[in-house]
C-alpha cells in the first residue's frame, strides 16, 4: 500500500502500482484501513474498567496496578494461574507475537498461552509436526507453475490466500487455465472462487473419506511408483493398507461425491505432470482436521506431486543452518507435544499452545493451574471461540483481565484494563511468519509512517514494561531486562528487531553479516527496496530433505494417532432431531470480528444473512429474508436467511465474526448487530479435536425453523 500522511495523520491508502507482485491491486479492507487509523471510537488512552465504566488513566497507573496485582497472583498461586491469548492480528507482527512468546515462556513453564491457531490452523501446523518432524514445513501449491490444483475448503478470491500467498491469486490461478491447465474447488458451497473455476460438491466435514478413497484407487489401481515413493517416506505400506477399505463406492453415500468422480480426480492428479492438493480453513475445523490435513499430503505425495515443479513444495527463508534449525526445533516441538497437554481435556500443546476452545473451562475449573489473570492481544475470544457466552461469563470470575487493543470489543468489554496498541501504519515490520508460503519468493520490510496515535505503545514494549516490573519476582525477567539493556548500549534496536535482521542477513539474498556486499537486511530493505524484492520466480525444489525436521530426513507416514483417527471415521453417530450441517462463511468486507466499525466497508445493506439451499427453503416455506432460528445441539441464533443453488442440499452457510451487542466500544458495529455464530459450537472436551485441540466449526448438526 501507498500511505498520504499529511501532519502527521494517515489521510489516504491506496494499491502500489509499483509493487513487483500484487501491481496496484488492494483489496476493499486494504483500502478501508484509512477509518480503522482515525476511527472515533479507537481506544487511544489506556482505560481502566470502574464501578460507572471505563475511565481513563495514566500508563504509570495502568502498568503499576497491573504489575502489582500480578505479582501477588504469582506469588500465591505459581505461573499456572496466568494466561494470554493472542488473536489472529498477532501473527502479522514479528514483535507482538515474541511479545506473548517472552511473556508467558518467561513467567515459567505452567503458564497458558492461547492463540486464534486453535481456530484456523493448528491442525495443519500438527500434521507437519507428525509427517515431516518440524511443524513448520508446511507445502504449498507451486501455483505459477502448476497444471491441475485442486483446492479444498479454500476460498482465496475472497480470503486472498492465508497459508498460500499470493498477492493478485485471482489472476494467478486464472492462468493455470489459460496454460491449458485445470483448478478445481472442493466445497459444501459454490463459493466466489468455486463459481469461477471447477466446483466439486462435497458433504460438509467428509473431507477425509475423499482423500482416503483417492488413497484407494491410486494404490488398487496400481497408478502408484511405489519405489519411487518408498525413497521419500517410511511407513508406505501402511498408508496403503489404512486406505485399503475406503473404497469411492463405499464413501460416495457420505461424501455426496459419485465413485466415477473420485476415479478420474485420482487418474488426473497422478498423470497430469505438474499437480498439487491444497486445503484450508474448510479442511481444517471439522472434526478430524489434522487427519484431513495429512492425507491432503500424502495424496500429493503418493502421486509423485510433492516437492517436485508445479507440485506441492516447500518455500522458506533459507537461512543458514536451515537443515539442521528443523532438527532442533522438531527435536522441541515434538518434545512439548508428548509432554505438556491441557489439563482440562488432555489434548497436547499443539506448537507450544493450547486449546481456546477451552478457556472458560480453564478459568472456571478449580485446581492446580486454574487462570486467576489472563491477558488478550488483538484478539475478540468471546465472538471466536466456541460457546461465547460462556466465555464472556468465565471473564468475571477472574481476578486480572487486560486487553491490549485498540478498540472495546465484546471481550476487552470485560477486562480490567485495556491497553492501546498501534496499527500495521504505527509501527515497522516484516512478515517474518509468512515467508514460508510465499508462491514467489519476496522479501519487504516496512518503516512506521506515523508516529503511533495518542497514547498507544507496541505490543512488545508494554511486555516488556511489565517484565522490568516484574524482574524481581520472576528470574528470566531479570535476565531478559539485562539483555535489552546490554543491545540498547551496543547500538542495537531491541531485541525483536536484532532477531529478524539477523534472519534476514542469514537468509537467501541476505548480506551474511557483511559478507555478502549488497545483500539483503532490514535497514536496506526498508531503505533501498521500498517496494520489495523477488528472491526468484519459483519456490525451489528438491528441498525435502532439508524441510524433514527427523534425522532419517525422511517423510514418516506411520503414526498411531493418525490410525486411531481413521478408525472413528465408520462410526460417526448424527443426532436426532439435525438433519442440516452447517459451515462457515467468508465475506469480501469482513475480517473476522474487527472491520465493522468502517463506513466504507458498511456501506448498503451490510447485515449477516446465513445461506439456505433453496429446496431445503421451500420445504418448510422459507423465503428469502425471513428470520430463522438456527438450532445445535449446543445453542441456538436468530439471523435473516437468503436462499441459492450455490450450496449441496442439505448445507446451511453462516458468516462469522458478527455478534456485536453493544457490549463493546464500537457504535456501527453495534448498530450492524448480527448473531455469533460459534454459538452453535461445542466448546465441550470431547468435541475439541484430539490431535490438535481444533476447535469444531464445520459441519455442525443443526436445524433450521421460521421465527
Amino acid at each position: 500500500m501507498i500511505a498520504t500522511v499529511e501532519d502527521g495523520r494517515l489521510t489516504a491508502l491506496r494499491p502500489d502500482k509499483d509493487h513487483p507482485l500484487s501491481a496496484g491491486f488492494a483489496c476493499q479492507k486494504g483500502i478501508a484501513f484509512t477509518e480503522v487509523v482515525n476511527d472515533p471510537d479507537r481506544v487511544t488512552r489506556p482505560l481502566r474498567r470502574g464501578p460507572t465504566g471505563f475511565e481513563a488513566v495514566t500508563w504509570d497507573e495502568a502498568m503499576r496496578d497491573i504489575a502489582n496485582r500480578l505479582s501477588a497472583i504469582l506469588r500465591r498461586r505459581g505461573s499456572g494461574a496466568v494466561g494470554w491469548y493472542m488473536g489472529n492480528p498477532g501473527a502479522f507482527s514479528y514483535a507482538h507475537t515474541f511479545a506473548a512468546l517472552l511473556f508467558t515462556k518467561g513467567l515459567g513453564r505452567h503458564a497458558h498461552y492461547f492463540t486464534a491457531s486453535s481456530q484456523d490452523t493448528n491442525s495443519r501446523l500438527i500434521a507437519s509436526q507428525l509427517l515431516y518432524g518440524v511443524p513448520t514445513s508446511v507445502p504449498i501449491p507451486d501455483l505459477t507453475r502448476t497444471d491441475l490444483l485442486v483446492m479444498m475448503g479454500a476460498n482465496p478470491l475472497v480470503s486472498h490466500g492465508s497459508f498460500l500467498t499470493a498477492p493478485r491469486i485471482k489472476d494467478r490461478m486464472h492462468d493455470i487455465v489459460k496454460r491449458g491447465g485445470r483448478v478445481v474447488i472442493v466445497d459444501p458451497r459454490r463459493s466466489e472462487t468455486a463459481a469461477a473455476f471447477e466446483w466439486l460438491g462435497i458433504v460438509p466435514d467428509t473431507d477425509a473419506l475423499l482423500l482416503l478413497s483417492l488413497l484407494h484407487v491410486m494404490f488398487g489401481d496400481g497408478l502408484v511408483d511405489i519405489t519411487a515413493v518408498k525413497r521419500q517416506a517410511d511407513g508406505v505400506d501402511w498408508l496403503q493398507e489404512m486406505c485399503r477399505p475406503f473404497t469411492p463406492e463405499s464413501t460416495a453415500s457420505q461424501t455426496g461425491i459419485a465413485a466415477d468422480s473420485v476415479r478420474a480426480l485420482a487418474r488426473d492428479l497422478v498423470n497430469t505432470r505438474r499437480a498439487a492438493v491444497y486445503g484450508r480453513l474448510g479442511t481444517c475445523v471439522g472434526t478430524h482436521g489434522t487427519l484431513t490435513t495429512f492425507l491432503i499430503d500424502s495424496v500429493n505425495l503418493v502421486a509423485g506431486n510433492l516437492d517436485v515443479p508445479g507440485g506441492s513444495v516447500f518455500s522458506s527463508m533459507h537461512t543458514v543452518g536451515q537443515r539442521w534449525q528443523n532438527v532442533a526445533m522438531g527435536a522441541i516441538m515434538r518434545r512439548s507435544y508428548r509432554t505438556k497437554r491441557s489439563r482440562i481435556s488432555g489434548t497436547p500443546n499443539a506448537i507450544g499452545s493450547e486449546p481456546a476452545a477451552l478457556i472458560a473451562k480453564e478459568i472456571t475449573t478449580p485446581g492446580d493451574r486454574q487462570i486467576r489473570a489472563m491477558f488478550v492481544s488483538a484478539g475478540n475470544p468471546v465472538l471466536s471461540v466456541p460457546n461465547g457466552e460462556e466465555l464472556e461469563a468465565a471473564f468475571g470470575e477472574l481476578e486480572l483481565s487486560v486487553a491490549l487493543d485498540f478498540y472495546l470489543t465484546e471481550t476487552s468489554a470485560h477486562c480490567d484494563y485495556i491497553l492501546p496498541v498501534p496499527t500495521m501504519y504505527e509501527r515497522d515490520d516484516f512478515p517474518y511468519t509468512f515467508q514460508a508460503f510465499q508462491a514467489t519468493p519476496f522479501r519487504q520490510a516496512t518503516a512506521a509512517v506515523l508516529a503511533p496515535v495518542g497514547e498507544a505503545r507496541g505490543e512488545w514494549d508494554i511486555a516488556e514494561e511489565l517484565a522490568r516490573r516484574l524482574s524481581r519476582r520472576v528470574p528470566a525477567f531479570a535476565v531478559f531486562t539485562g539483555v535489552q539493556k546490554m543491545l540498547r548500549r551496543l547500538g542495537f534496536e531491541g531485541l525483536p528487531r536484532t532477531i529478524v535482521d539477523g534472519l534476514v542477513r542469514m537468509s537467501e539474498g541476505g548480506d551474511w553479516f557483511g559478507l555478502r556486499r549488497g545483500g539483503l537486511t532490514m535497514r536496506r530493505l526498508i531503505e533501498d527496496h521500498p517496494h520489495g524484492v523477488v528472491l526468484s520466480p519459483h519456490v525451489r525444489t528438491g528441498v525435502l530433505r532439508t524441510a524433514v525436521g527427523y534425522l532419517s530426513r525422511r517423510v514418516r507416514l506411520a503414526h498411531p494417532g493418525i490410525a486411531a483417527e481413521v478408525a472413528k471415521l465408520p462410526h460417526r453417530a448424527v443426532p436426532d432431531g439435525y438433519p442440516l450441517r452447517m459451515i462457515g462463511l467468508r465475506e469480501p468486507r469482513s475480517e473476522n470480528s474487527w472491520m465493522h466499525n468502517s463506513p466504507l466497508l458498511m456501506r448498503g445493506d451490510r447485515r449477516q444473512h446465513a445461506l439456505m439451499h433453496v429446496d431445503d427453503a421451500a420445504e418448510q416455506d422459507i423465503s428469502d429474508g425471513d428470520e430463522v432460528r438456527i438450532s445445535s445441539p449446543y445453542g441456538d441464533i436468530t439471523v435473516p436467511v437468503l436462499t441459492t443453488k450455490d450450496l449441496i442440499a442439505g448445507v446451511v452457510a453462516v458468516p462469522h465474526g458478527w455478534g456485536h451487542k453493544g457490549t463493546g466500544g464500537w457504535r456501527l458495529a453495534n448498530g450492524a448487530g448480527g448473531a455469533n455464530v460459534n454459538q452453535l459450537t461445542s466448546s465441550d472436551p470431547d468435541d475439541v479435536e484430539s490431535l490438535s485441540g481444533m476447535a469444531w466449526l464445520t459441519g455442525v448438526p443443526v436445524r433450521v425453523r421460521a421465527v
